[in-house]
């Protein structure tokens, strides 16, 4: 079986200007290789494409491919990460991950908590401020936590986003707007543990892969689980196994999500514990890191017991069996 790859390279965005943090969603070559090479071990031959760009250059000069194994993050706009699938389906190309609608939708991380608090999933009171003006109408008790809207890998996550009073709150909303051009999501600050749950499968073949609670050293820079602490966890940060009850709770909380999202073949759940310690959704990542050693999920799958050729190995399972055998039933 012939598997495109599209992907965005970190090194491309930086020759072209973008600063570190503004490529930090970007993927290494290690990553690149690392996903390569594992599926080549499983028997597929791969062929490299790159970004949308490059994407649609190909398809214009006619390649095709069987499928394509898609972890292009884009670079404009709220469905950035949802070009890529996009184009593949208006050329019926299948591919590995989720399609337009979930990768637009779960990259605004309020759209999500809505549908996932509608569901009867538990997870903090939000506030979505659009601008300076909004910032009046946060009406939830501190202590509160603030993100920009739309970002991934921790960015603009750090000290600026724990907020115990009206000055905290502005400060960070006006510098997270200005910086990120961007709204800004506040939502009730959570002081339990915290935890990042790995899932495989779609559906009701959606499964646990594992999952590792997330503590803060000392030496961390903050309380968050922000950029500068995943970039350096293993001076920052330690990762640990929970207790099977907890492990329970996050288990069932987690696929909940995972299911009623309607993600696909594989990705990560974020939670962290109330004051009662029940686990709340707080994001979801349909298109998680798989740098083979620094990236959570490979990291919590290790953990677990899954290795990285295993863990590439049970998302493109997942993708074969959603979109093949599905086939072989409509006929």
């Amino acid at each position: 079986m012939k598997i495109g790859f599209t992907y965005d390279l970190k090194d491309d965005y930086i020759k072209m200007g973008f600063s570190p943090v503004e490529a930090a969603e970007f993927d290494t070559i290690e990553t690149i290789e690392g996903i390569e090479n594992s599926l080549k071990k499983l028997g597929y031959s791969v062929d490299r494409i790159g970004s949308v760009k490059s994407l649609v250059s190909r398809l214009s000069a006619g390649d095709k491919w069987d499928l394509v194994f898609n972890i292009a993050e884009g670079v404009n706009g709220i469905g950035r990460e949802a070009q890529v699938p996009a184009i593949l389906d208006v050329y019926s190309i299948p591919y590995v991950f989720s399609d337009p609608m979930v990768l637009s939708l779960t990259l605004h991380k309020g759209m999500t908590k809505r549908i996932v608090r509608d569901a009867g999933i538990k997870t903090p009171q939000f506030h979505i401020v659009y601008c300076s003006g909004d910032i009046k109408n946060v009406d939830i008790p501190y202590p509160l936590f603030a993100k920009p809207l739309s970002e991934g890998t921790g960015k603009g996550i750090g000290a600026l986003s724990m907020i115990n009073n009206g000055g905290d709150l502005e400060k960070a909303c006006l510098q997270m707007l200005k910086e990120y051009n961007q709204p800004v999501l506040v939502e009730k600050f959570l002081p339990g543990r915290e935890f990042t749950v790995g899932i495989t499968g779609t559906g009701s073949d959606a499964k646990v892969v594992g999952m590792m609670e997330i503590n803060f050293l000392a030496e961390a820079e903050s309380a968050a689980y922000g950029l500068v602490n995943k970039k350096n966890y293993e001076k920052l940060m330690k990762y640990t196994l929970p207790e099977k009850e907890m492990y329970d709770k996050c288990a069932e909380t987690a696929l909940a999500a995972w299911r009623v999202l309607e993600c696909r073949d594989g990705g990560r759940i974020d939670l962290r514990n109330n004051e009662s310690e029940e686990p709340e959704f707080i994001e979801v990542n349909p298109l998680a890191g798989l740098n083979p050693i620094d990236s959570d999920l490979p990291i919590l799958s290790r953990m677990n017991g899954l290795d990285y050729d295993g863990l590439i190995k049970q998302i493109m399972d997942s993708a074969i069996k959603r979109i093949f055998d599905g086939k072989k039933q409509q006929s």
